[in-house]
Parts: structure tokens; sequence; C-alpha cells
């Protein structure tokens, strides 16, 4: 299979940031829809497409595409498919994952059982047994329809893309380290003179990432994926890719990132996961009331994920939050940007101030807006 196409899954909203860091990695053939982007690519992009997307879910080699309105479609379409060219005769290959809206089939359980079944008539075909002991590598399939149209895929990643594994410790309602990754892509900071800022950063994860984008540390460097085990990847291309995503980091570029919190233990964690992650240096946390906040820079931008929904208990407490961030906003840091993610629905009226713009975004399947105000623009120096 000389050339494939590959699928990054992504959280809804974020689709279009995705896109983009494929189309910066050299992808062609950039395709976006709901929840994925498909590109082309080869087998051996896997690990260049795993290591270095920092907003994407999950990488998955696509085996295919078709329609089937009966089990007897399902089973032949799925036949069809080269997976003797992909699983080896020890790999072991679940259906782990299966979804159907509104599609004829819909028994999420017997089109697991069907796939399957399909998969291993196919494999007979090759090796030329019955039994499969399925004790080698692992090839996770899923299987995903909508309206009669099924895509069959297998998870390259293994644990998402988001365990990049400096987080340690989490306190409560975390956000993925890839959805902290594409507000910072979105509010197109990169690091230099402006100063980034979270003022409610619980255990980092937006300083954290920011850093790491700021310093062009490729997300996963410093982990296992699951197609690290496949013999069709050659274990020298993993660790190319490994040596040029180290090359490639930039530890020259001023960085001015800037986090605090109210919870202390929180910020203990947050200091924790910056040394995991190689970028302590770059971030100054400390423990601080909101009201504290003062400019560390005339102008720079604050990205944050204040309490909301079930970390706050009622109305009554976010409006007063909401209306603190807001006056500290325009009186302290009157030219900075401000991206604020809340899935409270009356966020500008106790923000007191509308948006230049806002986006919907879902943070761990809970519908939120990214309320963007964007500030005035340090001027040029002459060179």
């Amino acid at each position: 299979m000389d050339k494939v196409t590959l699928i990054a899954s992504a959280a809804m909203g974020i689709e279009s940031i995705v896109a983009q860091e494929v189309k910066d990695l050299g992808f062609e053939n950039v395709q976006t829809f709901n929840g994925r982007v498909e590109f082309d690519g080869r087998i051996e992009d896997i690990p260049k497409a795993n290591i270095w997307l920092r907003c994407a879910d999950r990488v998955f080699l696509k085996m295919g595409e078709f329609e089937a309105f009966t089990f007897e479609q399902l089973f032949e379409n799925v036949k069809k498919l080269k997976w003797n060219e992909i699983l080896p005769e020890d790999g072991e290959f679940p259906v782990s994952w299966v979804s159907s809206v509104n599609s004829k089939l819909y028994s999420k359980s017997d089109i697991q059982r069907i796939t399957k079944k399909a998969i291993v008539e196919k494999m007979k075909e090759k090796y030329k047994k019955d039994y499969f002991s399925e004790d080698g590598a692992t090839y996770k399939i899923k299987v995903q329809g909508n309206k009669d149209k099924f895509i069959a895929m297998i998870d390259t990643s293994g644990e998402g893309l988001h365990k990049r594994g400096y987080r340690a410790e989490i306190n409560q309602a975390p956000m993925k380290e890839t959805l902290a990754a594409a507000l910072v892509k979105i509010s197109r900071w990169k690091g230099g003179e402006l100063s980034l800022l979270d003022p409610m950063c619980g255990t980092g994860t937006i300083p954290i990432e920011a850093a790491m984008i700021a310093r062009n540390i490729a997300p996963g460097s410093n982990r296992k994926f699951a197609s690290e085990e496949w013999d069709i990847i050659e274990k020298n291309i993993w660790i190319d890719v490994r040596d040029e995503a180290y090359s490639c980091e930039d530890h020259e570029k001023e960085v001015r990132i800037y986090g605090s919190d109210i919870d202390e233990e929180a910020i203990e964690m947050a200091k924790r996961n910056a040394v995991l992650a190689g970028i302590e240096d770059d971030i100054l946390f400390e423990k601080k009331h909101l009201l504290e906040i003062e400019s560390p820079s005339e102008y720079g931008s604050i990205i944050t994920n204040p309490p909301y929904g079930e970390r706050l208990l009622d109305d009554k407490s976010v409006n007063k939050l909401y209306g603190i961030l807001g006056d500290i906003c325009r009186m302290r840091l009157p030219k900075w940007s401000y991206y604020v993610i809340t899935s409270y629905e009356l966020f500008e009226r106790a923000f007191e101030k509308k948006s230049t713009k806002n986006r919907k975004l879902y943070n761990g399947g809970i519908k939120c807006y990214l309320y963007q105000y964007f500030g005035a623009r340090p001027p040029k120096k002459n060179i």
C-alpha cells in the first residue's frame, strides 16, 4: 500500500485547526469533515502524524468507505478491504469502537460481530488457517456509520494524542491538552515579546501547551504509540522522526508565560507538570487571587478556562467571577487580547463586553464558546 488515507480525529469545533496542522506538516489532499480531517500519506507517514499533531485526538489508517443497507452488504464490503496487507498473522484486531447514526444498520453489537467475521474471512484467504491466536501487536478497529455510509479504520495512536506524558497529576475538571493547544493556536500567540497569561490556570495545561508551541516541541516525541509495534513500519523511521523533532526545537526564542490560580495545590501540580514537560523555565506559576492580577507587560494575550458549570454551584458566583475578570481585563490589561472558553451562555453580559467573535467548541463533551476579544497590536520596531 504505497499511498494511504490517514484520518486525524478532532473535537467538534477545531477541525479547521487540525486541518491547518496537517497542511503545515506537508500532507496533501486535506479534507475536513465533522469530527475528522482526512489526508493522503504513506504508511511511513504514520510516525510523523502521531508525533507532531497537537490538536487531533487520534490518527487512524483509513481502510475503506462504503454504503451498507443490510448486514450482508456490510460483510461483503468489509471483506473487500485490504486487511491482509496490514494485519499480520498473529495481530490482535479487536473491533473496539462502533458508531451508527441515522443508518438502517443500528445494532452496534451486530456491526461489531459481522465486521470481525468479515476480517477473519479475509485473513483466512492469505494465511490459509481457520484460527488466529491474536497474541501479537494490537490493531484496534473502528467502524463509523452515518446515513448508511460506513468508514472502517485502524487506530494507529493507542492512547489518545492528548496523553503527552507530562501531566502526571490533574485536578478537578481538567482540559485536554489537545484542546488547550487549539486555544493557543486560535489566539495565534507564538511567543516572542508578547506575554501570555492564564489567571485561572489550574494544573497549568494552557501555559504548558503554549510553551511547547513557542519552543516548537513535538507533543508526541516522548511517548509511545500502538503502531510502533507494527511490523509494516520500520523501527528506524520512528527513531528518525523523533531525532528530527528534537533538532527542530527552538530554545533561543524569548518566551513570557504566566500562570496563576487561587488553589495552591493546583499550582504545585502545575509546576511539577512543567518540569515533566521540560519547559519549567518558561512559565512563572504563582498562587494568586484573580483580584491580585497585574499586567506583566503592555501587550499580550489572556487564554483561560475559568470555572463554570459543575465547577461553580450557582449563577450568582459565576456572574461575580466573570464580572471581576472583565473589570481586570479592561482596567489592568487594556491593550491585551482575551480568549475565554466557557459553557455559560450569559458570559458576555457578566463580562460586560461583547466579544469580537466567538467560536463553538466542545470541552469534554460539554458545549462551550470561546469568546475572543482582540486587543491592540504592539508597534512595529524600526530595523
